[in-house]
């Protein structure tokens, strides 16, 4: 039988180096570069809605741009920090402000400017290019998630995958309303907020998962 300083010395033997992590915020940066790469390329090659420029001096609108940014930024920061056994889960509270100002608008513009959807006025190929916009934006930020998260997250894994899912569905409206002229207010509440609760709502359901497949690997 193996004695206690034996299995001790053993042990020891056989570990490996562990690197540390980066501290939450610079994570968080790196995930935020990526998802700032990866709209810039879509800006590129799909270009601004045409209106952009009009749209950037109402109020409103840029509130809600801003909002979504925020929400999105705050969430991952969130996220990150959330990831790590020692740090309270307060701070999946952290991006709520802004949600709650993103959600504001969003609401405000249904009630003051409703504008019905008839049935000639969303094409298929509008729809489809909004949904290629959104899994072009959502899918590589999540998969960067998983890994950047990947050990760190087991241990709260649903509560990390809600606050990294609203990071993701903020960033998306953000890139939709950049690309997007979404005319019709059902249209902002189906692809903004539908969106985001569909999103979140994965990505709580299936967070463990997730984290624990890639963990594996």
């Amino acid at each position: 039988m193996i004695t206690t300083p034996d299995l001790i010395e053993s042990l020891v033997a056989g570990a490996k180096p562990v690197r540390r992590l980066r501290p939450p915020a610079a994570r968080a940066a790196l995930w935020l570069l990526l998802a700032a790469a990866i709209v810039s390329l879509l800006a590129i090659s799909h270009g601004l809605r045409p209106d952009l420029g009009a749209r950037l001096g109402q109020p409103l609108f840029v509130a809600g741009l801003a909002a979504s940014l925020l929400t999105g930024v705050l969430a991952a920061v969130a996220a990150f920090i959330v990831s790590l056994p020692d740090r309270p889960r307060l701070w999946l509270l952290l991006p709520a402000p802004a949600l709650a100002l993103w959600v504001s608008t969003i609401s405000y513009e249904c009630l003051t400017e409703w504008v019905s959807i008839r049935p000639d006025s969303v094409s298929l190929d509008e729809a489809a290019d909004c949904f290629a916009t959104l899994v072009l934006t959502s899918v590589p930020l999540w998969l960067a998630l998983l890994l950047m998260l990947r050990y760190a997250a087991l241990l709260f894994s649903a509560a990390v995958a809600a606050a990294g899912s609203l990071a993701v569905a903020a960033l998306a409206a953000t890139a939709l309303s950049l690309f997007h002229g979404l005319d019709a207010s059902a249209m902002i509440l189906m692809w903004n907020l539908g969106a985001a609760a569909l999103l979140v709502g994965l990505g709580s359901a299936f967070g463990e998962r997730m984290f624990s497949w890639v963990a594996s690997r």
